[in-house]
């Protein structure tokens, strides 16, 4: 057997053989790749087909319930709708049944009104309303311009009867037009007796109002006022806490007593005070030196003089005030020595400094040189 042979095996049945069970074991494990990749595949499409069964039900459902919704919503707008409906038609028959009886009331006064011949008053003061503080003519007169031609169109309602004419003839016709003409002559007669007791009243009530202004007039000047002062001629007189933003002031008389209370002549006396506390106190704490006793008899005393001659105290005092002075100079030029120490210190800190930059910089440039070489 040559070298070739031994090298590529050809020829050798066992090379053979194991070449070809390691392409049937190829084979095999491939099938096996095959065989478990179509199960998966089979897995998904079957687990896709599922969802997409599940999606069309659940898009199946969502359609019966928006349908469901929105014939709920349809019937919620319908019964809101009705139950709308029902309430304005009560409160237009609750307006219809006040408004009948308020023309009932009213003619009834003015049936009484026509039976009194005795002459009353022209004019009557209405009540205000227990629980809403107002009045009736206040409550018409507070209505909206709506409320006004819905509360007239119910009136004409009832107040207009409709004609029931069909089927009459000429004369039934005649008499009907002769009924609903002596129906206008009296309304107009109503009419006019109406308008002239307006006319009475606001005479009436003019009268009254020139009559209060009188009063008020009369009040005022024996008050020492202006005659004009309590008939409303003038706006009231508003106290206010700053002419600049137009607040009312609400301080009572203490807060406004109060407020001028003090001021600059306190402050300086207070402080004045104070000043002389610190200065008593400072002066209490003094050092207190006390005077040399004399020993024998001083130096150049002559007969019949003091033993402590006027004027020894002031000199004494020089003294104390002359050392002084002296210890205050020897501190003067202590402390000048010690700043002086401190200067040179600074001074020998700052050469040491300036004189390791200069070394860092040589040290960097030379660094410099080599990196540059």
């Amino acid at each position: 057997m040559s070298d070739d042979e031994e090298y590529t095996g050809e020829g050798d049945p066992e090379f053979i053989k194991r070449q070809d069970q390691k392409r049937s074991d190829l084979d095999e494990q491939l099938k096996e790749y095959i065989s478990e990749w179509r199960k998966q595949r089979s897995k998904e499409e079957d687990e896709l087909k599922k969802l997409k069964e599940k999606q069309a039900k659940r898009k199946i459902s969502r359609a019966e319930e928006e349908q469901k919704m929105a014939q709920r919503k349809k019937e919620e707008e319908e019964r809101r709708v009705r139950e709308a409906e029902e309430k304005k038609q009560r409160e237009i028959e609750e307006k219809r049944q006040r408004l009948e009886e308020a023309e009932k009331k009213r003619q009834a006064m003015l049936q009484a009104m026509k039976d009194k011949d005795k002459k009353g008053p022209n004019f009557t003061i209405a009540k205000k309303e227990a629980g809403l503080g107002l009045s009736s003519a206040a409550m018409e007169r507070n209505k909206t311009k709506e409320q006004l031609e819905e509360e007239k169109k119910i009136s004409l309602s009832f107040r207009i009867k409709p004609l029931a004419i069909e089927g009459f003839g000429e004369s039934k016709l005649r008499e009907k037009a002769q009924e609903l003409w002596e129906l206008i002559v009296k309304l107009e007669t109503e009419k006019y007796d109406l308008e002239e007791r307006q006319k009475r009243q606001d005479y009436d009530l003019k009268e009254l109002k020139e009559r209060q202004k009188q009063q008020l007039r009369h009040k005022a000047l024996k008050k020492g006022l202006d005659p004009e002062a309590l008939t409303g001629k003038y706006p009231p007189k508003i106290q206010v806490a700053s002419k600049y933003e137009r607040r009312v002031d609400t301080r009572s008389y203490d807060d406004k007593k109060k407020l001028f209370e003090g001021g600059y002549n306190t402050v300086y006396a207070e402080n004045l005070e104070k000043t002389w506390q610190e200065r008593q106190e400072r002066f209490t704490q003094r050092t207190k030196s006390k005077l040399p006793k004399w020993f024998g008899e001083r130096p150049g005393k002559k007969a019949g003089e003091p033993e402590t001659p006027e004027g020894e105290e002031d000199a004494k005092a020089d003294e104390d005030i002359v050392e002084d002075d002296e210890e205050v100079e020897e501190e003067v030029v202590e402390e000048e020595d010690e700043e002086a120490e401190e200067d040179e210190e600074e001074e020998e800190e700052e050469e040491e400094e300036e004189e390791e930059e200069e070394e860092e910089e040589e040290e960097e440039e030379e660094e410099e040189e080599e990196e540059e070489e």
